[in-house]
């Protein structure tokens, strides 16, 4: 395909890869291979609009499947990866580490090998590839009242997800220096917006919201999160993949700190005035015993980012998290079809520690 170049999105049927995808595809300079094995959370409606284009492939692969991985870089011979396969629901991690080992430490090994076999064979290719690594900001743990992660700020993670995700940003970090792989990571803060599987805080407020069911609230719902809306983290994926200097770490983050409450009653605002009849949405909220090492707060400072490769957040909490709500009530089949399988919107990692 002359004037393309290919690229491996791996994770690609899941929330923040679909984005990715749908994003790359539409800018049609990119020939984009989606690997992904299609777990609970991967789905292909996610990828939907954009499966007809010919600048569009799907490969159905464990990226822990050293041999399908092997023959993937040997047919299209990429010229860069987006790796985002991930297993990433802490709570999922409390009560089955086994998976969150598999994908989030051997999948991503398995990645950085087939990619330094392949620039071995084909060194004139090292320059302008890229690995991209995509991480989260709770491999650096907690934070206290003030303060924000940098790239500089050390790693503590404190759940079995954040613990596997470190361990695959320490592999990137010594693929790149040990073997010369041209690895960028990037680490982002909480992501919400439109195909996010409903396991998470937001799709779990509006759909239970809509349902007139319980809204589940974590302990006092004090918890702080730095909210990024997906397709803002996305413009910031493609510049780091485009323009980030290999061995570089890149914080991103949306500049929107909020508590869990907060999150919930502005969602339940949303939809007091998108579906009044049902209002107040809020009055479903219920305090539930909070998770096993819950961290307090997450917060990034994001001016690496935006003064290097001159990316900023175009949406604000307010505006992404409407849009957000709005999304969901236009596609009710789309989360009737995610729903349609073994996960039925129950509360998960309730183990004791």
């Amino acid at each position: 395909m002359p004037g393309r170049r290919t690229v491996l999105v791996t994770g690609g049927a899941g929330f923040i890869g679909s984005a990715v995808v749908r994003h790359l595809v539409a800018g049609r300079r990119y020939r984009v291979v989606n690997v992904d094995a299609l777990t609970y959370a991967g789905n292909l409606q996610s990828v939907a609009p954009v499966s007809g284009s010919p600048d569009y492939v799907f490969e159905h692969v464990d990226v822990a499947d050293a041999d399908a991985v092997a023959r993937i870089f040997a047919e299209y011979r990429p010229d860069g990866v987006i790796h985002l396969a991930a297993e990433s629901h802490v709570d999922r991690s409390i009560d089955g580490p086994d998976a969150f080992l598999r994908t989030n430490v051997v999948g991503t090994y398995t990645l950085l090998q087939a990619a330094r076999a392949f620039l071995t064979d084909d060194p004139a290719r090292r320059d302008a590839f890229r690995f991209l690594h995509v991480s989260t900001d709770e491999v650096f743990g907690s934070l206290g009242d003030t303060g924000h992660f940098t790239e500089a700020t050390p790693y503590a993670p404190n759940s079995p997800y954040s613990a596997t995700k470190a361990a695959s940003d320490h592999l990137a970090r010594a693929w790149h220096h040990t073997f010369g792989v041209p690895v960028v990571t990037t680490n982002c803060s909480n992501n919400y917006g439109p195909y996010q599987f409903p396991e998470k805080l937001v799709p779990v407020v509006i759909l239970k919201a809509l349902a007139g069911a319980p809204i589940p609230v974590y302990g006092t719902g004090a918890n702080v999160r730095d909210w990024l809306y997906v397709d803002d983290h996305v413009r910031a994926l493609v510049a780091a993949f485009e323009r980030g200097t290999p061995g570089e770490t890149y914080a991103i983050g949306g500049h929107n700190e909020r508590t869990n409450l907060e999150v919930v009653r502005t969602i339940c605002a949303v939809l007091d005035d998108l579906r009044p009849d049902d209002a107040p949405h809020a009055r479903h909220v219920t305090f539930v015993a909070d998770r096993p090492g819950h961290d307090a707060r997450y917060a990034i400072d994001a001016t690496k980012i935006g003064r290097d490769l001159g990316w900023v957040p175009e949406e604000t909490f307010e505006s992404g998290m409407r849009k957000t709500v709005e999304w969901y009530l236009a596609h009710s089949d789309w989360c009737a079809a995610v729903l349609d399988g073994s996960y039925r919107m129950e509360r998960l990692g309730v183990a004791s520690s």
